[in-house]
């Protein structure tokens, strides 16, 4: 039989009885089952009306979001702190994801679920969660760099992962669709075509392939709460993501103060990246395309990379000028070695042959190198 143990931070946590119902948990996490055979049915039952009053409240959410675009949302945190979005929540994480610096595994959670749940809700709903540092960790990069991962404890994906769920009902009705990363329902293959679909129905000559320096590490959280108070006006969800831009880091050992950047690796990441880039860049580029160029335009994004192409080579120069002292205002940077204006398109190929020039150069972006074969034949020149 399986109990919750309280401890000193108030916290509920899963506790073994013996060693025989040790290894049968282990078991039974290696089937892919969750605790006792017994209770299946009922927790089964009990997720999937949890699902459907989790899904209705969002859809009322997202209805008045679409309904008033300038309306702040006050009173958001019973539905974060609501049991039913805490348990889809857990069961919408990774099961064999890594441990944060308590060392929870999901399967380990999932023993006493239910209680868990309720005592993480209640801690929620009277102000008494705290969020705990998240463990760095490190992965190579293509370049034989490392790149910094942050892996947060399993309650604080638990918690950030329904806070995903309950924001992204109001921002999905707010964010642009040149916007593809990490949003429900879009993939990256979405976002490849509609770069391939810009290039060959637009008239792109000019391409802006642009990096971000250090964007999930330079992140300001300043700004970035600004940007959430214009739609969320519910203070302790706002105090929410400030506890997860604030708790730190822990590696070796030892912790770590983090005063801007948001970890990649934690479950509201892609979110506030997002949310801040949504502020920053598509709403400005959007407008600037509308209000400033005069050729064609087109953009694509996947959460800090982004592709422009234009028309004009003027209109290119022109931008990505604009474009630099708009992130500055922000604190963001354009990598001068890996932001790159070049020709491309379409026609590249016979403009640069009519100049007597080489080929036109490749640029990589989502994993693949995109390179000009030349003009592509509509269907009336197929024979």
């Amino acid at each position: 039989m399986m109990n919750g143990q309280r401890k000193s931070d108030g916290r509920v946590v899963p506790t073994k009885s013996s060693n025989k119902a040790g290894l049968q948990t282990v078991a039974e996490g290696m089937e892919g089952s969750l605790p006792a055979k017994g209770n299946s049915s009922q927790q089964n039952t009990c997720r999937i009306q949890g699902r459907v009053k989790v899904q209705s409240a969002l859809g009322r959410v997202r209805q008045i979001a679409v309904r008033d675009k300038k309306l702040k949302f006050t009173s958001l945190m019973h539905h974060i702190a609501s049991t039913d979005t805490l348990r889809e929540a857990y069961y919408g994480l990774k099961r064999d994801a890594s441990a944060g610096v308590d060392g929870m595994t999901w399967q380990h959670y999932g023993e006493n679920l239910e209680a868990c749940l309720d005592d993480l809700s209640a801690r929620l709903k009277r102000g008494a969660y705290r969020a705990k540092p998240v463990r760095r960790t490190y992965i190579p990069k293509a370049d034989g760099k490392q790149r910094p991962l942050g892996v947060p404890v399993l309650e604080d994906k638990i918690v950030q992962s329904a806070t995903a769920l309950v924001l992204n009902a109001i921002y999905e009705t707010e964010f642009l669709g040149l916007s593809y990363g990490y949003r429900p329902g879009r993939s990256q293959h979405n976002c490849l075509d509609a770069l391939y679909v810009g290039m060959l129905t637009k008239k792109v000559n000019w391409v802006i392939d642009a990096d971000i320096r250090g964007f999930f590490d330079t992140l300001d959280h300043g700004w970035l709460v600004k940007f959430i108070e214009h739609r969320i006006g519910d203070p302790r969800v706002v105090r929410l993501i400030q506890k997860w831009l604030t708790a730190g880091v822990m590696e070796q050992g030892e912790w770590q103060a983090v005063e801007e950047g948001t970890p990649q690796g934690g479950v509201i990441s892609p979110l506030l990246s997002n949310v801040f880039l949504h502020y920053v860049l598509d709403l400005w580029i959007n407008h600037w395309r509308k209000t400033q160029a005069r050729g064609d335009v087109i953009v694509v994004r996947w959460a800090d990379d982004f592709v422009i192409g234009f028309q004009s080579k003027t209109e290119a120069e022109r931008c990505l000028a604009e474009l630099k002292k708009r992130f500055g205002k922000f604190g963001l940077a354009l990598h001068p070695e890996k932001t790159r204006l070049l020709e491309f398109g379409p026609f590249a190929i016979g403009n640069r042959q009519k100049r007597k020039q080489g080929r036109p150069e490749t640029f990589d972006f989502l994993g693949f190198t995109h390179i000009c074969a030349g003009r592509v034949p509509n269907l009336m020149e197929i024979s």
